[in-house]
């Protein structure tokens, strides 16, 4: 009877032991697969970053062109150079006049 106690405990051991040797395994591949969707995602937003870096770039150099036509259009604007606040409604010819042809 005590042989046949000490040969089912062994069982219980190793059946534990491969069940816990899976768990593991599992647990492994589960942190495994968490990273790879972290760098993923990390790689996802370095790209995004870098696409919107360039667009302010852009955009900046956009601002700095418009701002130059701006200050030159500004010398020779009519509007500016007889009402120099736009409380009154400027009449549409003269506004015409201003606008690109």
């Amino acid at each position: 009877a005590d042989v046949f106690q000490s040969h089912e405990e062994d069982d219980r051991k190793v059946r534990r032991r491969e069940k816990n040797r899976v768990a593991a395994q599992r647990s492994r591949k589960k942190q495994t697969q968490k990273a790879d969707k972290l760098h993923e995602e990390y790689e996802s937003l370095e790209q995004e970053n870098t696409s919107l870096k360039k667009e302010i770039g852009k955009l900046t150099d956009e601002m700095k062109h418009l701002s130059e036509v701006l200050k030159d259009h500004e010398k020779i604007c009519p509007l500016l150079h007889c009402t120099m606040n736009f409380v009154t409604v400027p009449r549409p010819d003269t506004l015409a006049s201003c606008l690109p042809r």
